[in-house]
């Protein structure tokens, strides 16, 4: 089986990592650190509560300074001094409800966080390459039975998808605006990302997680939505081929899908009834009745792309990694050192 990544591309290099704190970059933070790289990461702290970071002490492998990426002045600062030349941009506002609750924040982070980002990688001469990663949500969703692809328009109904979307027009126009000026600069889409470590409210997997481990049934509010789900090093793996061929040249430099393999497209019901039947002891769920704002209802991921020009694809299932994300989640409730446990499957994704 061919590598996942290139090993000997990363050793020794120094990378840049916006939103090191959250669930995604935790992740990526070891991957990188795994690999031999330099890490810098930026991000405001970790949210109150248990999280990656703090449980599997990413920050102990990684260099930090927390600021805001909405302060334009602290970020270029942090840049400079990690003198990075592969930037990862994930710090954002993740969450559909959170940006009902508080629209302009979702906007200033997502949108103006990440034009903070790439006006400070142009003042930067020695950054090869920019990886920015958005979402599936940044589609102009049609509710459509066939799967979106890079070429497809951009919308967003609810206010964190539309600031999704405002990312990716960011992105191009610097792509165009700055072709000697500025890095080779790629966005990247994934699907619903689940794995160990996230505690996020309102997601999925961490609230059946909540509900079965406090034994009581969970109120689903979309139990017949279909998404795309994946494992979150699925997606990190598209993150770090990518980075490595825009190091090469500007070829790359585009928009790229990462979504989970055949069959990952499941409704909401079916995860919940597999993490239940794989969690035992009663654990179940049941639909909430109550009104709630707008959610996409079916969305699929076309990421023929970058399994052509790439040689990208999913390892696991969507079985395999609600499995994988309940195996986390119990050695971490065990008290089991979850940074080699985070480290542990990284190496079992990867083959190493």
């Amino acid at each position: 089986m061919e590598a996942v990544v290139n090993a000997g591309f990363w050793r020794g290099r120094r990378v840049f990592l916006t939103g090191h704190t959250g669930f995604k970059g935790g992740w990526l933070s070891l991957w990188l650190h795994s690999l031999g790289a330099r890490v810098h990461g930026y991000s405001l702290p970790p949210e109150a509560g248990p999280s990656l970071f703090c449980a599997a002490d990413v920050g102990g492998r990684t260099a930090t300074t927390l600021a805001d990426v909405r302060d334009a002045a602290a970020l270029s600062a942090a840049l400079r001094d990690c003198e990075p030349s592969i930037v990862f941009h994930l710090a954002a506002q993740p969450l559909v409800k959170r940006g009902y609750a508080d629209p302009l924040e979702t906007f200033s982070t997502n949108v103006m966080g990440t034009a903070n980002l790439l006006e400070a990688v142009r003042q930067c001469p020695g950054v090869e390459a920019v990886v920015a990663v958005t979402t599936d949500k940044c589609y102009e969703n049609h509710e459509w039975p066939w799967a979106y692809r890079e070429s497809d328009a951009l919308g967003g109904h609810d206010p964190y998808s539309s600031s999704k979307a405002c990312a990716e027009l960011v992105c191009a126009s610097y792509r165009r605006s700055f072709p000697d000026a500025c890095a080779a600069v790629a966005t990247a889409r994934a699907g619903n990302v689940i794995g160990g470590g996230d505690w996020a409210a309102d997601r999925l997997v961490p609230d059946l997680l909540r509900a079965f481990d406090d034994d009581r049934s969970l109120a689903i509010r979309s139990p017949d939505a279909v998404r795309p789900w994946q494992h979150v090093l699925e997606p990190l793996a598209g993150y770090l081929r990518l980075a490595e061929r825009l190091a090469q040249g500007r070829g790359a430099a585009a928009a790229w899908n990462f979504g989970p393999g055949d069959g990952s497209d499941r409704p909401v019901s079916w995860v919940a009834d597999t993490l239940a039947r794989q969690y035992g002891a009663g654990a179940g769920w049941h639909r909430d009745g109550c009104g709630h704002p707008h959610e996409a209802g079916l969305l699929r991921l076309d990421s023929a792309k970058a399994r052509t020009e790439l040689g990208w694809a999913p390892r696991w299932d969507l079985e395999a990694a609600l499995a994988a994300t309940l195996a986390w989640h119990q050695a971490w409730r065990r008290g089991e050192d979850m940074q080699d446990f985070t480290l542990g499957q990284i190496a079992a994704y990867a083959g190493v």
